[in-house]
């Protein structure tokens, strides 16, 4: 079972392999599941759609479509991470934790919506995992949904173009570099949870620091 696990998530990863398999289709399929159901959390959307436009460079995916399907599909992602947040409410804070489901992933997109209000639809664009968890929270927040709807289109289409735009440009700046796609992927997971390495520690930053006690 865990050689099938681990076959599965390399799989999951091979982002390369996935674009030649299933092509835009699959994209969207993948940024759809990452942004609007709890089980996508683990999907690599930030590379996956880096890659998707280095392939659109060489010709092998047409990028407007790409644009234009992929985009609708991150949108209606979050529409229905949102509706599902307005739906089950506080339920989904007293659910356990399961394989595909865990709370603390529910609670840091909670603290980052506290942290950045209605922005956070936007922002968590480029947060993994948050990007997941953050709809549902704002649905459980009860967030008037012309707003969320409004912040939402901004963000998914935002974080679409500027993922797929960097990888096509890349690929136009840099000769053959499909042939080292893996270090630019590799960069690109790194760079992704750049965000939330300084929210960490911009929270650590502003955690009072306790006074010291006269023991004597």
């Amino acid at each position: 079972m865990l050689d099938s696990m681990l076959q599965l998530v390399h799989s999951l990863y091979d982002v390369q392999g996935l674009i030649q398999w299933g092509g835009t289709l699959l994209v969207c399929a993948m940024v759809l599941v990452e942004t609007g159901l709890f089980v996508g959390f683990f999907l690599p959307g930030d590379s996956l759609l880096v890659s998707a436009g280095i392939f659109a460079a060489a010709g092998i995916l047409d990028v407007r479509t790409l644009l234009l399907s992929v985009s609708l599909c991150a949108v209606v992602g979050d529409q229905v991470g949102y509706w599902i947040g307005s739906r089950a409410g506080q339920t989904l804070y007293g659910r356990q934790d399961s394989l595909l489901f865990k709370r603390r992933h529910l609670e840091r997109a909670r603290q980052f919506y506290e942290a950045y209000g209605g922005k956070t639809v936007i922002l968590a664009r480029f947060v993994p995992v948050v990007r997941t968890f953050c709809p549902p929270v704002a649905g459980a927040a009860a967030m008037q949904y012309r707003r969320f709807f409004f912040y939402n289109i901004i963000g998914g289409c935002g974080w679409v173009a500027s993922m797929v735009l960097g990888g096509y440009f890349l690929a136009s700046l840099v000769p053959n570099i499909g042939q080292q796609i893996h270090w630019v992927i590799a960069v690109v997971i790194v760079l992704s949870f750049v965000p939330a390495g300084l929210e960490v520690l911009r929270a650590r930053a502003s955690e009072p620091v306790p006074l010291p006690t006269d023991e004597s």
